[in-house]
């Protein structure tokens, strides 16, 4: 990864770049932002670039270090992300999954937590990153740079570390071993230790422009002008979203469905529908009933923005288009809070790990209130 290859985000590379000829890149850096926007590429071609010796205004391509980058090998990059436990059921560390990680990267460089739970086959497990990583963090610091210069670890998602090895990382952040850059790549960074957040450079990332989202996609997809501009105004500026636009992503498609059916038979007060269709969601592993809880929060946001009669506020594709015209009208300004509300307060249950059939067939229950409104 280049800073060529990704979208957007030309500020960002130029700080990155002015950081590194300048030779003032700071030990601990914060990139944060939405998902989709690149902040893993950005990320990984930043490292890149400061473990190049013969950089200039990209990495060179050429020399050892970049040949080594290539396939994510580069003895001094490290890897922190969330893993599962395997079979085995003991702690497990990043390493037990490096070669799979680096597979996934390289073939899926803007991808979310759902594509990697996908990519270990995690089915219900939930991924962290344990506190025996902590020992690995320290033991791979602790090593002299294999090509004499910087040592790079990026972290994906800080936010899901063991207290324990949190607390480790904060002790390393005080005290960094020379010459060490640690990037933290987060997309809630509210989540992440406070003392964490004081002891890093915070970056945030923006939604990614649509004229670069359409050009990237018309350069990867070979898609026509016009409706490379349609779903890079659909996608918001999340890259990710226009690639699932694009393939009609499966759980896109089911969380869609799932929403359409939720909706009726709220309504219609089908009690009995209602119950099968909680057991349904809550069969589905706790990360999926999540991002369906951000889906339907997004999807009750782009309803209510619907009756404003406002095309280019809207952020849907052809199938939730359809759906609005009809459904739209019962989403105001009388339940489009309490609706928001009740969606953010069952996702909060998801993640203390209530009982996911009791969480959304009280959520159902609530709606035949609220749609009523």
């Amino acid at each position: 990864m280049f800073f060529r290859d990704i979208i957007g985000q030309e500020d960002v590379k130029k700080k990155f770049l002015l950081e590194v000829r300048e030779n003032r890149i700071p030990h601990a850096q914060l990139i944060c932002g939405p998902e989709g926007v690149g902040t893993m590429p950005l990320a990984i071609a930043y490292a890149r670039y400061i473990l190049c010796p013969n950089h200039t205004e990209e990495a060179c391509g050429v020399c050892p270090s970049c040949v080594k980058m290539n396939k994510l090998v580069h003895p001094d990059l490290h890897f922190v992300f969330p893993v599962v436990k395997k079979k085995s059921g003991k702690d497990v560390v990043c390493d037990d999954y490096i070669k799979e990680w680096r597979e996934f990267v390289l073939n899926n460089p803007y991808f979310n937590l759902n594509h990697w739970l996908n990519e270990m086959g995690s089915e219900n497990a939930q991924a962290i990153i344990y506190a025996k990583e902590s020992d690995e963090i320290v033991r791979k610091l602790s090593l002299k740079s294999s090509e004499g210069g910087y040592k790079v670890m990026i972290i994906w998602l800080p936010e899901k570390m063991h207290v324990v090895c949190a607390n480790k990382l904060l002790k390393l952040l005080e005290e960094p071993p020379a010459k060490t850059v640690f990037l933290l790549v987060s997309k809630n960074p509210d989540l992440i230790l406070p003392t964490i957040l004081s002891r890093t450079q915070r970056i945030n990332i923006r939604k990614i422009d649509e004229k670069s989202i359409a050009e990237a996609l018309k350069n990867s997809y070979g898609l026509m002008e016009q409706d490379a501009l349609t779903i890079a105004h659909v996608s918001g500026g999340n890259f990710i979203r226009a690639m699932e636009t694009i393939h009609l992503n499966e759980e896109i498609k089911l969380f869609f469905e799932l929403f359409v059916s939720l909706m009726r038979s709220s309504y219609q007060r089908k009690i009995r529908e209602m119950k099968a269709w909680s057991e349904q969601v809550a069969g589905m592993g706790r990360e999926r009933q999540k991002n369906f809880l951000e889906y339907a929060q997004r999807m009750i946001r782009e309803n209510f923005i619907f009756n404003l009669h406002r095309q280019e506020l809207n952020y849907m594709n052809i199938d939730e288009l359809n759906f609005a015209s009809r459904f739209s009208p019962f989403v105001n300004e009388r339940n489009a809070v309490g609706i928001m509300e009740e969606l953010s307060r069952a996702q909060q249950h998801i993640e203390q790990n209530v009982n996911a059939k009791m969480v959304f067939f009280d959520f159902s229950l609530k709606m035949i209130v609220l749609l009523k409104q």
